[in-house]
């Protein structure tokens, strides 16, 4: 702090009129004349002393260059474009043009001319310079003044940790960090001061324009600035006023929850995007109006709680789940750990339960997107004696783990009971959605009616079994895994269970094969990338860019694997079933294990139908009053509740909704959180954190990369990077892919099981700072079983 204090100090103290001898000539100015005027006018940061050569005089005279350059006697030089289309206001060409580094004096004449010649045949008034390069860098990176993507008030900074000077802007830095510092963060300690007060002062003298800053930190934790030059917005930018103010309202939100509550466990919350119901995953970090609205609506404000409280955990029907910060959606986690605590444990231990399991996530922040399977004891497994350990060596006693090993295992048997089993009756449930669904269409009700009724039926018959089946399909995958840590099975023959599964996806695959194109999508057309976003395309309204008809024959078979047991592992099985006290038999537990994965899936395929056939009648219902889907995606769903139970003019009413939709969702766009909040401080400032991705399969592929956003074309054979494990992204299973990588996702996903039963190499939930690095490489290698992502391009 005393270090940040004192190059604040030093910025004061500088004298004001240098603000408009910089500012002023800005436009004006090529790369190499703005760091001479820089020169001599910061106070916190060092500029390199330079050399300009005018293209000109180099292509004339270059001996007289050279012997100009050389006499500076530096050891080892930085040679460095300025052309006449850098560093523009509307583009600013960043490495369209050469530098060349760690040249030493007997290699200058070359370099020299390399960099000459990459302007040359470009237009233009254009200059390089020469530098020496700066010596005991510990840090380098690339800085912005405000968030590139929404504009938000936030020093943006990415870095590495080493030498190089280069490691950022090449994309090829390895333990590359991003961090983001708001303009108006609290006083206190802040990382990487030094570089924060370089882009307070840099902002100052260049009247708040959005700046982008090359700099390095060296050993003795001097600051050096290598370029400045305008950052291009494609953005508008907030209010600074305005902005801080809702960053305020966000920080006063996370500061209450971190109090206790009289109806919940643990001392206080935190907040993540991907815990429990994965609002990242599902809906993405910054959903529109519209879709947030339905995601609360159908699952998180109340469904979610009726379904656990119906398996036998602690009743949290009262609770929402979900909070908008701004409209960026949070899980409440200390209401999501709550409502994994059974019933019937004692409230002293669910108490100390709740703090451990939030004291292990703050802990490990990685594991925010794996909390059942890394944090929270939410069922019985074979292995859940050995992992229940962890507990005594956090202080509980033996007592305590049998206590809760008992409560979990009277749970897990009444949901995976061969005949009684709970999975059973919201499988059930199901038939009776597809049934209403088919009565409201074909109904004369009116388009609000309908979306009103389908949307509550959905919640009833659709979302509240699939809560259940998910619960269930995730026992199954865990009660899998733990026959893989017992012994009883390896990971391929795991693969080889989950392969002979026959699921909506591997019925998908084979479907579009034999089915012809209209039978084919009578069955599958509502589903759409994005489930819960109006405006993307449903399979039947936009087939031909998700499907290639021409190549049907082409595409690989998907039928399902067989799958036996071996003697000595049904023996084994039955002698787990016997020693942990599960009261049920062999048969029974693989019917559970095979239904529980394939209902989940069913479950999604058939409730979804219900919501794409709702946003489509929204869409028509809005376009006779003049509304697009871009329109109607920032309204809240609950206008038609208000319609259908009111007077209110409907077109007056959604437009205002629209309006304000769109008002708030300016504000979701330019707000930057990260995305696990533990306490108020990470509001201001924080780090991306580093991700731990979850790996699909032990294969090693190496493959181009491509992004899925373009629909179907150009696949084949690529690395596809989707921004989450959203089912649906099926279509991508026709397409020949050789793998695939999401932002968001765990490993339970939709895709995650679809790539187990595919045998497809597939990343999930690598995290927002990888998937940015891979996004923009050209070839990547995903090793299975190193469980490593390689750049190769």
């Amino acid at each position: 702090m005393a270090d940040l204090e004192r190059v604040v100090e030093n910025t004061a103290a500088c004298e004001p009129n240098r603000i408009e001898q910089v500012a002023a000539p800005w436009r004006g100015k090529s790369k190499a004349q703005t760091l001479l005027a820089l020169e001599s006018r910061l106070c916190t940061a060092a500029v390199p002393p330079l050399e300009v050569v005018s293209l000109v005089d180099w292509l004339n005279q270059p001996g007289r260059v050279l012997s100009r350059l050389k006499a500076r006697n530096w050891s080892c030089m930085a040679v460095r474009s300025s052309a006449a289309q850098e560093d523009g206001t509307e583009s600013s060409m960043a490495g369209a043009f050469l530098t060349r580094l760690n040249i030493r004096p007997e290699e200058l004449a070359e370099a020299c001319g390399q960099v000459a010649w990459a302007m040359a045949e470009h237009p233009g008034d254009h200059q390089f310079f020469v530098q020496p390069m700066v010596e005991d860098v510990v840090i380098a990176g690339v800085a912005f003044t405000h968030d590139p993507n929404g504009g938000g008030p936030y020093y943006v900074i990415n870095y590495s940790e080493g030498e190089r000077t280069d490691a950022v802007t090449s994309g090829d830095a390895a333990g590359l960090q991003a961090c983001y510092i708001h303009h108006a963060a609290p006083a206190g300690p802040v990382p990487l001061a030094g570089v924060v007060a370089l882009l307070r002062e840099l902002g100052s003298l260049f009247s708040e324009m959005a700046l982008d800053v090359e700099f390095a930190v060296r050993r003795d934790g001097a600051v050096v600035l290598l370029q400045v030059r305008p950052l291009v917005l494609r953005v508008s930018q907030p209010d600074p006023k305005a902005h801080t103010a809702w960053m305020e309202r966000i920080a006063g939100r996370v500061a209450a929850g971190q109090a206790s509550h009289p109806f919940l466990f643990g001392k206080r919350t935190v907040y993540g995007v991907m815990p429990d119901w994965n609002p990242a995953e599902i809906i993405g970090v910054r959903p529109r109006p519209l879709a947030l609205s339905l995601y609360k609506d159908l699952v998180t404000d109340a469904i979610w709680a009726y379904q656990r409280d119906n398996y036998g955990y602690r009743n949290l029907r009262s609770f929402p789940l979900l909070q908008s910060f701004e409209g960026i959606p949070f899980i409440d986690v200390r209401v999501s750990f709550n409502s994994f605590l059974p019933k019937d444990l004692p409230d002293d231990l669910a108490e100390r339960l709740t703090d451990h399991y939030l004291d292990t996530l703050v802990a490990h922040p990685t594991w925010h997107d794996k909390v059942e399977f890394d944090v929270v004891f939410s069922c019985y497994s074979f292995d859940l004696p050995d992992r229940l350990e962890r507990l005594m060596a956090a202080g509980f006693t033996r007592a305590d783990t049998e206590t809760l090993a008992d409560s979990l295992r009277r749970l897990t048997h009444r949901i995976i009971h061969h005949g009684q089993g709970l999975w059973r009756q919201d499988r059930a449930k199901l038939d009776i959605l597809a049934a209403k669904r088919k009565t409201i269409l074909e109904s004369g009700l009116g388009a609000p009616e309908k979306i009103y009724w389908l949307l509550e039926d959905c919640k009833r018959y659709g979302t509240l079994p699939f809560a259940g089946l998910a619960r269930a399909g995730f026992i199954a995958v865990q009660l899998l895994r733990s026959l893989v840590e017992a012994g009883v099975f390896s990971e391929d023959e795991r693969d080889q269970f989950m392969g002979s599964l026959e699921t909506v996806s591997s019925e998908m695959s084979r479907d579009f094969r034999q089915m012809s194109k209209s039978a084919f999508l009578a069955r599958y057309g509502h589903l759409r990338p994005g489930t819960y976003d109006i405006t993307s395309p449903r399979y039947d309204a936009a087939p031909e860019l998700y499907f290639d008809w021409s190549s049907r024959q082409d595409h690989p078979s998907s039928s399902t694997k067989s799958f036996s047991l071996t003697l000595d592992q049904f023996r084994r099985i039955e002698d787990l079933l016997a020693r942990h006290g599960l009261e049920d038999n062999l048969l029974g537990l693989f019917d559970f294990l095979k239904a529980a994965i394939e209902g989940r899936e069913y479950a999604k395929f058939v409730f979804t139908a219900n919501l794409s056939d709702a946003l489509e009648l929204f869409a028509g219902w809005g376009e006779e009053m003049g509304f697009s889907r871009e329109d109607l995606s920032f309204a809240d769903i609950g206008v038609v509740t208000r319609i259908v139970g009111g007077t209110d003019d409907p077109c007056d009413l959604l437009l205002r909704s629209i309006t304000d939709g769109k008002e708030r969702h300016s504000r979701t766009s330019c707000i930057v959180l990260p995305p696990l909040i533990t306490c108020p401080d990470q509001v201001w400032s924080f780090h991306l954190p580093p991700s731990a991705p979850n790996f699909v399969t032990q294969k090693r592929i190496t493959a181009p990369v491509t992004l899925a956003d373009g629909g179907r074309e150009g696949l084949q054979g690529r690395i596809v990077l989707i921004p989450a494990a959203d089912p649906g992204y099926d279509w991508l299973f026709t397409c020949n892919i050789a793998g695939f990588i999401t932002q968001y996702g765990g490993l339970n996903s939709h895709m995650a099981i679809r790539a187990q039963e595919l045998g497809l190499p597939a990343v999930i939930g690598c995290g927002e700072a990888l998937y940015r690095n891979w996004s923009k490489a050209r070839r990547l290698q995903i090793d299975g079983v190193g469980k490593q992502v390689t750049v190769l391009m």
